[in-house]
């Protein structure tokens, strides 16, 4: 059907491609007014200027500090791994356990009249053994008055735990003493330790006690070797003898090693890593699957009286 009418273009197609706009309306420029200059920027506030340098330095330091802490918790759970420290142990210079006695009065305080008292309430059911190889050691320090007790809570002790502490058949007047030594057999989650009611509070747990009885020895250590000693004893208590059986055998590997550089954990000398480890080792029934070095270093601590005679009480 043909078209009714023609419309006649109102613009060719090359004249409409030249002419088409960039854009679909153009908008004037609601900031400044056509030919007039950019205004300049505002002065930054000095105060915001400082808080954000110090935000910056906040963040700076909380990062050392995370990437410190990350160091330090790698060298707790490998002691070993991080540098060879043994150089810098076996130039450490202390005491060994067989000098004579620090100054009780010094380290604990003077108290004229009162024989210094250590009271530990512990669960039969698992003995803190480390406390009584300590206890042994301090009485070939110092003059003990040693006392075993049974609290109401518990029905019934075995009659080695009793007789821990050995027959005292020499009494003497208790002001000839230089500490008293009380262990009372009580139902506690966890060993707790009394000393002086009055000025400090009840220490807790197994490794916490023996560090403080072991200090009672006076010794003194540099920086390197109180940290590598710390360091085994929280492996000992958290992972040897509370870990599961992976991380005991980490730690059994970490002795080995250790002991094969040296005849005792730190150094050449008996520590308290030593006292705790053996126990923990004892505890846990794993001495007998122990590697070669590890088994060494046990008849190593079972030649000491103090650990012989706790032996005595296992069997």
């Amino acid at each position: 059907m043909p078209a009714m009418y023609k419309v006649r273009p109102l613009h060719s197609a090359a004249v409409l491609a030249e002419h088409l706009p960039s854009c679909m309306y153009p908008l004037p420029n609601l900031h400044r007014a056509p030919g007039t200059a950019a205004p300049p920027q505002e002065e930054v506030d000095p105060s915001l200027q400082a808080l954000e340098s110090r935000q910056e330095e906040i963040l700076k330091r909380l990062y050392e500090l995370k990437s410190a802490v990350d160091g330090l918790s790698k060298m707790i759970q490998t002691p070993d791994a991080d540098f060879d420290v043994t150089n810098i142990i076996q130039t450490d210079e202390f005491s060994p356990l067989s000098t004579n006695g620090a100054d009780l009065d010094l380290m604990l305080g003077k108290d004229y009249g009162a024989l210094k008292d250590v009271v530990i309430n512990a669960n039969p059911s698992l003995p803190p053994l480390s406390l009584l190889v300590i206890h042994g050691l301090l009485c070939e320090r110092y003059k003990i008055l040693s006392a075993v007790h049974t609290h109401s809570s518990v029905k019934s002790v075995p009659e080695n735990l009793l007789k821990c502490f050995g027959e005292q058949t020499k009494k003497q007047p208790r002001h000839e003493y230089q500490l008293g030594f009380t262990l009372i057999w009580k139902d506690v989650p966890k060993p707790q330790m009394k000393f002086s009611i009055q000025t400090m509070c009840p220490i807790e747990g197994e490794g916490n006690i023996a560090r403080f009885l072991f200090s009672l020895f006076g010794q003194k250590y540099n920086a390197v070797t109180s940290t590598l000693i710390d360091s085994w004893v929280d492996t000992a208590i958290f992972q040897l003898k509370e870990g599961s059986s992976k991380e005991r055998g980490a730690v059994l590997r970490s002795m080995n090693a250790a002991l094969g550089k040296s005849p005792w954990l730190v150094g050449n000398e008996l520590t308290l890593a030593d006292v705790v480890a053996w126990s923990a080792l004892q505890q846990t029934g794993t001495a007998s699957s122990a590697p070669a070095n590890v088994q060494k270093w046990i008849k190593s601590c079972e030649n000491l009286a103090p650990f012989s005679s706790v032996m005595k009480l296992l069997k």
